[in-house]
């Protein structure tokens, strides 16, 4: 049993910036690949970034070069820094976690979700 618990999220202008957190506790020996996504009202819930335990990463077309997510496995906690934000990006943002590392991101674990919202 894993659980992960997401902070900072909270409303920024556009052209801000913001930095989620994602701390996981329990059978965290277990997880190998952790990645964010997000949900906004009427779409699609899209897989924004994920990173493994030796740092690969992978990014949605949407965020690439302006979001980063990184890791401290020292910590069990998950970074996800977001730069220029839009007001497309309001979202609630969940972390997640995979026990097993496969081709397709395929997590086993949700955190309880943290609001982000981008607006002037």
């Amino acid at each position: 049993q894993v659980q992960l618990v997401e902070s900072g999220g909270g409303l920024v202008q556009p052209g801000g910036s913001l930095r989620l957190s994602c701390a996981a506790s329990g059978s965290i020996f277990s997880i190998n690949v952790m990645g964010w996504y997000r949900q906004a009202p009427g779409k699609q819930r899209e897989l924004v970034a994920t990173i493994t335990r030796s740092g690969s990463t992978n990014y949605a077309d949407s965020v690439k070069g302006r979001f980063t997510i990184s890791r401290d496995n020292a910590k069990n906690t998950v970074y996800l820094a977001m730069n220029s934000l839009k007001p497309e990006d309001t979202a609630v943002y969940y972390c997640t976690a995979a026990v097993y590392s496969t081709d397709h991101y395929l997590p086993d674990y949700w955190g309880q979700g943290t609001q982000v919202t981008v607006s002037s």
